[in-house]
């Protein structure tokens, strides 16, 4: 395409400037009295600690050497020496914060185990002062001395599982809760880093009455609670005891994301969320107690400054504006095309991860789907907004549809229908989910908004997961795309996805094959391409192909005629397309004259009638697709990491 007719990129602005992986570490500070610091994931500017002043609120913020340290997702604050230790995703590093320098900033250590340890998992102390760290995906425990700067990589203590998340006690045991498939303990001698596995597991992960709780005590021993019994690590082995004391507070337990808020530091002022998690998810605002009973509580006004979390997905409300969620920390997004403003709606799911996928009912109304738990909100563009899950909430979180999808990919509203008896079936909302951590097998759920009625239903093909969902009213079916994956922290089973033609009123499968379709991967996506015919990208995403044992393929492009339940082409994606974006569910779609697709770089025009694919553009390196978006007429939108942006046709 000639430059003078190339499309017209314009930039939008950063929307969400929110953080995530956020926790408090109360301690002792250089000069004996209270300390307070905290830790925050971002994407834009990597992740930061903050030293707070107590008295006003003034911090001071210490941003990651790394634009890939963006999460967190381990950190530790020793009770001994005051220094902050964090495991840093995306690139595997152990970071440290002394606030008796803070001149040195956010120290970057080193790798803790290469590829094998790119998130880490919980970081632990032993009475020598050496640090324990567990990580994914390699299962992998490494011992780091802060004396000596030395890394001891001990490697993978499981074949099968990818989590592992450690606790020292203060009498020189050491263990590890090994996680998702089967659960488990790992006892480990410190001298030797020899290792093995004891107690009861965890074999099926459904099981609710199995359960494992390893936390340190009290006493500062290790413990077991479990469906088997209770235990107490001595050495290498459990002994079973009568009692198990409560958790040490401000101690990580393996169960636990976060520290207990409930530890004084020195005077006894403790130090809570006034907007976190329970609340707004901003966590700009601290509330300070005390132990002491004439210390009046106070609330402090956090001043650091965020530089913009990733867009996650994008979606044309009822209202014609820009609807998305931004990824870790969720917050609902708008942009209003007709007078350019952006807007950071706030929260607007219990989950807090991320909106999977959005859509829109015939009333106005709009349904959110979010990860963890698959769990939807309703929200009504036409009312204030007032996030929670009472009944007048907007958006409403109203929970859960199943107890297995976490990872809600695919969402249909199908309107009302009749069924063969001529029963009137309602509007219904329709989910596709990937399973739980280590689960196989996803599900396919709906909701009555209305009347708040649902139904799940599993393995329509065994241990495959519904992915892509598109309505297709001339046939009056839904057709359901599936995906090999299954949970984090598991290896795929299926050898194959397939198609599954659903039709909704009778709530039941009518066909489930693969069209004919030969070494059919996941089916990713699936967009309109006329009367009775339907795209669809086949490829596996680029998680799976990372950690889930399964061959990267090249994308393929396959036009289906589905009423004659036949693919009529099919062709490969070019080599020079580049690779597809991690969130993969949203790319082929409907645009204003044909269908388009997209990779990373990439987007591209399918020629109707065929599979035939040009270039409409393609994005410099450093820029990406990572959220496809809505056409509003000749005008894509799209984020690329924090920021929003558009993409008109000539």
């Amino acid at each position: 395409m000639s430059s003078a007719s190339s499309p017209v990129i314009r930039e939008l602005g950063v929307p969400v400037k929110a953080v995530n992986w956020v926790r408090l570490h109360p301690g002792r500070g250089p000069d004996g009295g209270p300390s307070l610091l905290a830790s925050m994931g971002q994407n834009n500017g990597g992740l930061f600690v903050l030293d707070i002043n107590l008295e006003i609120g003034k911090c001071r913020q210490c941003n990651a050497p790394s634009a890939a340290q963006q999460y967190p997702t381990a950190s530790f604050r020793s009770p001994a020496t005051g220094i902050l230790y964090i495991g840093a995703h995306t690139d595997g590093h152990l970071l440290r914060y002394d606030p008796a320098h803070p001149e040195r900033g956010l120290e970057d250590l080193g790798a803790i185990d290469g590829d094998q340890a790119i998130f880490p998992t919980g970081i632990t102390e032993a009475p020598d002062g050496s640090l324990w760290i567990g990580a994914y995906p390699g299962c992998g425990l490494t011992r780091y001395d802060p004396a000596t700067g030395e890394f001891r990589r001990l490697g993978s203590v499981d074949p099968v599982d990818k989590y592992l998340y450690p606790l020292a006690g203060n009498d020189g045991s050491l263990a590890a809760m090994v996680k998702m498939v089967q659960p488990h303990l790992v006892a480990v001698d410190p001298a030797t880093g020899a290792f093995k596995a004891v107690g009861p597991r965890i074999t099926n992960p459904e099981d609710k009455s199995q359960r494992l709780l390893f936390y340190k005590g009290l006493d500062g021993r290790l413990y077991l609670e479990s469906h088997a019994g209770n235990f107490r690590l001595r050495g290498l082995e459990l002994e079973p005891v009568s009692f198990l004391p409560p958790a040490m507070p401000g101690i990580h337990a393996t169960y636990k994301h976060g520290y207990q808020e409930v530890l004084p530091m020195p005077g006894g002022l403790i130090a809570a969320w006034a907007d976190g998690e329970e609340g707004a998810g901003l966590f700009r605002q601290l509330r300070l107690t005390s132990t002491q009973p004439d210390v009046a509580p106070r609330t402090l006004d956090l001043d650091w400054e965020g530089g913009g979390s990733n867009i996650f997905m994008l979606h044309r409300g009822p209202d014609g504006c820009i609807y998305g969620s931004s990824f870790l920390p969720e917050h609902l997004l708008r942009y209003n095309p007709a007078t350019g403003e952006t807007v950071n709606l706030g929260r607007c799911s219990v989950s807090l991860g991320e909106a999977y996928t959005m859509g829109n009912f015939s009333d106005g109304t709009m349904a959110i789907a979010s990860y963890p738990h698959s769990r939807v909100s309703l929200y009504d563009p036409r009312r204030p907004y007032r996030f929670g899950t009472d009944e007048t909430a907007n958006p409403r979180d109203i929970g859960r549809l199943d107890q297995i999808g976490i990872r809600p990919a695919g969402m249909a509203i199908v309107p009302p229908l009749k069924k063969a008896d001529g029963t009137d079936v309602p509007e219904k909302m329709w989910i596709a989910s990937l399973p739980d951590y280590g689960l196989w097998g996803g599900t396919l759920a709906w909701l009555d908004p209305k009347t708040g009625a649902h139904a799940s239903h599993r393995h329509l093909v065994p241990d495959c997961s519904p992915f892509s969902l598109l309505w297709l009213p001339e046939l009056q079916l839904l057709l359901v795309g599936l995906s090999t994956e299954g949970g984090t922290g598991t290896q795929i089973k299926a050898k194959h996805g397939a198609f599954v033609l659903w039709d909704p009123a009778e709530d039941r499968a009518v066909y489930t094959g693969d069209f004919g379709l030969a070494d059919l991967p996941s089916i990713q996506a699936l967009a309109p391409a006329g009367p009775g015919r339907v795209y669809a990208q086949l490829s596996h995403s680029r998680f799976a192909a990372k950690t889930m044992g399964v061959e990267d393929v090249r994308p393929r492009i396959a036009l289906i005629d589905v009423a004659a339940r036949r693919a009529i082409a099919e062709s490969t994606l070019p080599e020079d397309y580049g690779i597809m974006p991690d969130q993969a569910q949203h790319c082929v779609f409907a645009g204003p004259d044909a269908a388009y697709g997209l990779t990373e770089h990439v987007l591209y025009r399918i020629k109707p009638g065929t599979c035939e694919t040009a270039v409409v553009h393609r994005l410099a390196e450093g820029d990406g697709f990572e959220a496809p978006g809505p056409w509003l007429g000749r005008t894509f939108y799209f984020g690329s990491r924090w920021r929003l942006r558009s993409l008109t046709l000539p």
